[in-house]
């Protein structure tokens, strides 16, 4: 008998994250032989894109559900998705839990914003067909990032109904990073300029409104202050200003707090070289 759905793990050198995310889809209770997982290795790191094609294409169920290797699938998960579609939606996304204890680091929190966004691979569902209808994942985006945004736009140009169900969680711990994540975080951002290209309304009223202007100032006074004095004071008003709003809820540990201080001096011209990248890899006038 053919499942109701095909549940597609993307995952990368992680077998106790894996193992622990496979024992909570054995736990369903939807019945164990109305869905099937499918483990699609990036064998090459290529990416989660390249993964995820894999796995759907393979899929015997109408319907492909999505989550990550380092997720945890609530009990009623596939359950609740299902329900979700039986009202003639062809995508639902489900909500993401990222539980923290005590005063987040910047990393945390800027993770934790995970669970506010609008449609996220790592709990989604979405009918076979308007998979094909797409053409599934842009494996261009080699990096985990705008790749979900990008597929979720792709559906809405396709004119797929896409809902929310609040009631099929996952739960996404955010994992250990080492010291300066957010420094190395700022190459995913040549992954914008794609997403822009390809979506360039939806990008600004859905990711992000206006570039990222603070960014442009900050570096261009780091290039005039050695002409010109006064740039100085310019650039330390709005690196200064950018610190303060990264600190703002988070933790004050005196080495978070340094940490903030040399990843704010260092992030605007990093972010502004990856985001020129982005614009000459992908031939696109992207800000």
């Amino acid at each position: 008998m053919k499942p109701q759905v095909s549940v597609v793990v993307p995952t990368c050198g992680r077998p106790a994250l894996l193992a622990r995310c496979l024992q909570a889809l054995e736990s369903q209770s939807l019945p164990r032989d109305q869905y099937e997982v499918i483990v699609a290795e990036d064998r090459r790191r290529d990416g989660p894109a390249t993964a995820r094609n894999q796995g759907w294409r393979r899929a015997r169920a109408p319907i492909v559900a999505f989550t990550d290797d380092d997720c945890i699938p609530d009990h009623d998960w596939l359950r609740r998705g299902l329900e979700a579609l039986a009202g003639g939606a062809h995508a639902v996304c489900g909500r993401i839990v990222m539980p923290l204890t005590g005063a987040p680091t910047d990393y945390e929190r800027d993770a934790q914003g995970l669970e506010r966004a609008e449609f996220v691979t790592a709990n989604c569902f979405v009918r076979k067909f308007m998979l094909e209808r797409v053409g599934g994942f842009d494996e261009r985006f080699r990096l985990a990032w705008r790749e979900d945004s990008d597929l979720h736009f792709g559906l809405l140009a396709q004119g797929a109904r896409v809902v929310r169900e609040p009631r099929a969680i996952v739960v996404h711990p955010v994992r250990p990073a080492n010291w300066g994540v957010s420094l190395r975080q700022q190459r995913k951002i040549m992954f914008d300029a794609l997403l822009f290209k390809k979506h360039p309304r939806l990008y600004r009223e859905r990711i992000r409104a206006a570039p990222r202007w603070d960014y442009y100032v900050i570096v261009a006074s780091l290039l005039v202050a050695p002409f010109w004095t006064p740039a100085w004071l310019v650039w330390l008003l709005f690196t200064g200003r950018f610190f303060v709003q990264r600190l703002h809820g988070t933790s004050r540990a005196p080495a978070h707090l340094l940490e903030m201080i040399l990843t704010s001096i260092a992030i605007p011209p990093v972010a502004v070289f990856w985001r020129l990248v982005g614009a000459l890899r992908f031939k696109v006038a992207f800000l």
